[in-house]
């Protein structure tokens, strides 16, 4: 139900938001993959000195972020309501670290099959294409799940598959 809320857009500052539209071409697919660090840092920004100073990368920096998401929003919904920036930021930086971490994916977007729950969204992949990793609706579904540990521990199993797999 969430997920069909989830759309995204480009809007004039080049921010990935929650606007009602999903992107709808490579060109604004790439545009919003080059935006990348600009945006993470202006996401920053907008957070606690302390917590933007943990956000290093690390799977413990997820935990940081997701107690903080929890503290200031009680549900998907307000923090899809507050701030869109925040949820780009977020998504970003979430997919940011998980795919530092698992080396092997990659930023894509299916941009083919409409049926798709992911289609118009940046996702995380590999090229064996298993299923993608959505950031964005991850970011929302930790503030659902309400754990403190949801973000780090979906990228610790991640890493456990991709170990077995190697």
């Amino acid at each position: 139900m969430l997920r069909n809320d989830l759309t995204r857009g480009v809007c004039s500052e080049g921010w990935f938001v929650v606007s009602g539209k999903k992107l709808t071409s490579r060109d604004s697919f790439d545009y919003w993959v080059d935006y990348m660090n600009e945006a993470i840092a202006e996401f920053k920004e907008q957070l606690p000195s302390d917590v933007a100073d943990a956000l290093d990368w690390s799977p413990e920096s997820l935990d940081v972020l997701e107690e903080w998401i929890l503290q200031n929003y009680s549900s998907p919904q307000e923090m899809l309501s507050a701030s869109t920036t925040i949820v780009d930021g977020a998504g970003r930086y979430v997919g940011e670290t998980f795919r530092r971490a698992l080396r092997d994916h990659y930023w894509d977007i299916d941009l083919d099959d409409e049926k798709n729950v992911f289609f118009g969204l940046p996702v995380l992949t590999t090229r064996e294409k298993p299923t993608p990793l959505s950031p964005l609706s991850l970011v929302t579904t930790a503030a659902d799940r309400r754990r403190g540990d949801y973000l780090s521990t979906l990228l610790a199993n991640n890493i456990k598959r991709r170990q077995k797999r190697n």
